[in-house]
């Protein structure tokens, strides 16, 4: 988790940002968009940079629109990374926000949108977020999961998998580079319970999802690649 990549581009944050609106749900502050009415929620669990990053929540927006109830945990406590902070480097800051805490979290955030009336429940982790997102998906606390340029995440846990799963990751990327990007969809491969996905995208680093710049049109239009592919995974197994 030490790795550069975890921290290029930062994005400016901004709590006023999206369409959505702000909420308390199973102790965690969300960001939340769509309708009340559906009975299909994705969770979004955000890199180190926390659920005020505009792109995220720009993408949880466009979530929203395919039909879901989204929702993008504060999984930091109002304590994102920041790495302008020189007494806070990242391997300070995550003893305090491992993802193990953020995957207990998200209990009472699924209980939360289950006492809501909704019955199936996706997850899209990014970086950090990736490997909160495999946990619940090998415990089947959700239907289905895609894992966006991951850090953390293992062989092990991808074999530990019990829902339809999905790996978006990028050709330069230190934290999951494309032989282990390989072995993860060997592994898939040869799990035929499961349906499993591999995408490998060129050209693109760790991070370009949801750190991309909007002035670079490459880079939007690979981001917007991948927002497809995830919200076709979503509507195909979140139903």
């Amino acid at each position: 988790m030490s790795g550069p990549q975890c921290c290029t581009n930062p994005p400016t944050l901004d709590p006023s940002s999206g369409a959505g609106r702000l909420e308390q749900l199973g102790g965690l502050d969300a960001y939340v968009v769509g309708s009340q009415d559906s009975k299909r929620a994705i969770l979004l669990v955000s890199d180190i940079f926390g659920y005020e990053a505009p792109n995220l929540r720009k993408l949880a927006d466009k979530v929203a629109a395919a039909g879901f109830y989204v929702v993008v945990p504060d999984y930091f406590y109002g304590d994102p990374f920041a790495p302008e902070n020189p007494e806070r480097p990242l391997m300070v800051w995550i003893k305090d926000h491992g993802t193990d805490k953020g995957f207990e979290d998200t209990k009472p955030v699924i209980e939360a949108l289950k006492s809501r009336g909704i019955s199936t429940i996706g997850a899209a982790g990014f970086c950090w977020g990736a490997k909160v997102a495999v946990e619940l998906a090998k415990c089947e606390l959700i239907q289905s999961a895609v894992l966006l340029h991951p850090a953390l995440v293992t062989v092990d846990d991808i074999k530990g998998v019990k829902v339809p799963i999905a790996v978006l990751g990028a050709e330069i990327d230190q934290m999951s580079p494309p032989e282990l990007l390989k072995q993860f969809e060997e592994v898939l491969a040869a799990k035929s319970e499961i349906v499993g996905f591999v995408k490998i995208f060129p050209k693109v680093s760790h991070g370009w999802t949801v750190r991309y710049k909007v002035d670079d049109e490459a880079a939007v239009k690979s981001a917007a690649e991948a927002h497809a592919d995830m919200i076709q995974w979503f509507v195909k197994f979140v139903k």
